[in-house]
């Protein structure tokens, strides 16, 4: 799956992405049919030290699947938005296998 990956006001670590594909590629096992993925990391300038943000869009036939998330670490945040998606593809899977 191929997977865009955009920083806003910062340069992204080569790690981070790596981890982020291989967290996102994760996700094809459980639906066959993503086309891509887009995936957005923010830094608030904030007091609070939960000032990461990500936002996943999946691009799968219908409609989009988008999870957006919160947390202290970009590691952190995108485990619980591919937890999200993981969620949102099991529903939609069900739901074309009951039609």
């Amino acid at each position: 799956m191929k997977v865009n990956v955009q920083s806003v006001n910062f340069n992204a670590d080569v790690k981070l992405i790596e981890f982020i594909q291989e967290r996102l590629d994760k996700l094809e096992h459980f639906y066959s049919k993503i086309i891509n993925a887009d995936v957005y990391l923010k830094v608030q300038k904030t007091s609070s030290p939960e000032n990461k943000i990500i936002e996943v869009r999946l691009f799968v036939p219908g409609e989009d699947l988008i999870a957006s998330k919160t947390c202290k670490s970009f590691e952190q945040c995108i485990d619980e938005c591919a937890d999200a998606l993981e969620r949102q593809l099991k529903k939609r899977k069900e739901k074309q296998n009951s039609h």
